[in-house]
């Protein structure tokens, strides 16, 4: 054997160890088709890298994939990998907010079905001002409706006055463009756009702020109790049509209302209560259509904000501990959520939240901890401490964990511990902790051999519906990354959820049988695509 062989055969044996530690390297057994198909899928992949992404785009200065998603969302959607892994079976979505999971275009429907949704301005709108001004909206009862309503662009409109949203849409300014004018007014408001996210607002705190915002706009829409039964099932069937048949969203209680009908506010037990009956509306429609194995279900993850004080924290636990004696099946697990950098951090709420578990086992109930830790730039910050402190205190997972990298030794209590991380790509990229996919931590927690869920995070915010973007993303932005991986995430997605050990077993013979056909899917496409094969 020359020097040269030998030392091929080292350099093999380094790069085999070095990747060892990866979950699509710990897979012994791969099947014939899901080694034709991953084999397909990196020439796809090859293949799209030169004719797309380096064709010259007159509104995209450098293309490349893996790019800030919000100026190549119009390359992404064009490629074949992208309509192959739309078809892919997700697992479930462990890392979402239910106020940012339904397109904004679809609200702002469900909302003009409603006489009763208002909307009003700080001033009337010009095409000065119009950037700068945000719509509020709120559900009237019938004896607050105004008797008469200009709408929002009259020069004569009296400021913060309430005004019908079709009024309003219908009544606004050719010179704004009307009622689609009004519909893009309203879409800026709950949506963040390309020169925002990589103009205007690009550094964290800016972009927060913008982010925040949406929330704030779109609050009593999700929250009105007729456009949020719709609004729930919207959530359910599109994640069902993006192969997601699982999901554990947040939902911040920190309103602790819903509005009702007829714009009276009650307890938001009713929110439970919807959720619950809605659930249980998709399952029978999936079922008469005989697709029920597509929809396992939905849990809830109890979250409130970082800027409640621990008496107020105090309350939510106790009404977290309440809703999970009454809807056992429905709260999954307990959560503070909130811009880390600027709010306040876990080791605020220690004494507070040190207290649960006892709170728990006198009332008879489990409630996980599932923290949001990490989702910051910082090193040795208060933020990036939030890690120390949900490890501490004993999350089952860690939301976003973009910070978990720089420590190693967490990297190896979160291995011993099975603590899966729900990775969120083009929220973090749109949130500026990365320029793009390409500088993304991920592959270094891929490469520690830690448990990963992909996430969404708040697809409405930012137009990443469903998770096939995510997916997308992650796969073009690395020539380790394959199918297979992408399979192992999309399992670890159910096998760390919080379903009991029977339904998960369920779910992933379910995804294993959805599996199996998207397989030999990806090999047909590959048979038409590369002939070569």
């Amino acid at each position: 054997m020359t020097a040269l062989e030998q030392y091929k055969i080292q350099r093999e044996e380094l790069i085999k160890l070095d990747r060892s530690l990866r979950r699509d390297h710990q897979v012994t057994s791969l099947s014939a088709a899901e080694a034709e198909a991953d084999q397909i899928i990196r020439k796809i992949r090859a293949a799209e890298a030169t004719s797309i992404w380096s064709l010259d785009y007159p509104s995209i200065p450098h293309p490349f994939p893996g790019m800030e998603f919000l100026t190549g969302r119009e390359i992404i959607v064009k490629t074949k990998l992208f309509e192959i892994l739309s078809r892919m079976p997700k697992g479930a979505l462990l890392h979402a907010h239910l106020d940012g999971m339904v397109n904004v275009s679809i609200l702002l429907k469900l909302a003009l079905k409603y006489p009763s949704i208002h909307v009003r301005a700080p001033k009337s709108l010009t095409t000065q001002n119009i950037d700068a001004v945000a719509p509020e909206f709120l559900p009237l009862p019938k004896n607050e409706y105004p008797k008469s309503a200009l709408g929002l662009t009259e020069t004569s409109y009296q400021p913060n006055s309430w005004v019908p949203i079709q009024v309003a849409r219908e009544q606004f300014h050719p010179d704004l463009g009307g009622p689609q004018g009004f519909d893009r007014w309203v879409t800026r408001a709950l949506t963040i756009n390309p020169s925002e996210a990589y103009g205007t607002h690009n550094t964290s705190v800016k972009i927060w702020k913008k982010f925040g915002s949406t929330f704030l706009v779109g609050g009593n829409l999700t929250r009105y109790a007729p456009i949020l039964e719709d609004y729930i099932k919207e959530f359910f069937h599109s994640s069902i049509e993006d192969g997601i048949s699982y999901v554990e969203p947040r939902v911040n209680f920190m309103s602790k209302t819903v509005i009702m009908a007829d714009g009276t506010r009650v307890h938001h037990r009713e929110l439970m209560v919807i959720y619950d009956r809605v659930i249980r509306e998709v399952k029978e429609e999936m079922k008469r259509r005989g697709r029920e194995g597509e929809f396992i279900g939905a849990r809830i993850i109890y979250s409130t904000v970082r800027f409640c004080d621990n008496k107020e924290l105090e309350w939510y636990l106790q009404d977290c501990i309440a809703l999970k004696k009454e809807f056992p099946h429905l709260i999954a697990g307990f959560d503070l959520v909130g811009h880390e950098d600027e709010l306040y951090p876990l080791i605020y709420y220690a004494e507070t939240l040190l207290r649960f578990p006892a709170m728990q086992k006198e009332a008879g109930v489990e409630i996980p901890f599932i923290f949001h830790a990490g989702e910051t730039l910082g090193d040795g910050t208060v933020a990036d401490m939030n890690l120390y402190d949900a490890i501490l205190m004993g999350t089952k997972r860690i939301g976003h964990g973009f910070s978990l990298v720089k420590h190693p030794e967490l990297l190896k209590i979160c291995k011993e511990r099975d603590i899966a991380v729900e990775v969120c790509p083009i929220s973090n990229e749109i949130l500026r902790l990365t320029s793009s996919m390409l500088t993304h931590p991920l592959p270094i927690l891929l490469n520690h051999g830690i448990h990963v869920a992909l996430c969404s995070d708040d697809p409405s915010v930012f137009g990443n519906m469903g998770l096939t973007f995510d997916y997308f993303q992650v796969l073009v932005a690395s020539e380790q990354t394959g199918l297979i991986q992408l399979g192992e995430m999309a399992k670890d997605s159910i096998k760390y959820s919080t379903l009991e050990a029977h339904l998960r077993e369920e779910a992933l013979g379910l995804w294993q049988k959805q599996w199996h056909k998207f397989l030999e899917y990806v090999i047909a496409v590959g048979k038409e695509a590369l002939p070569s094969n």
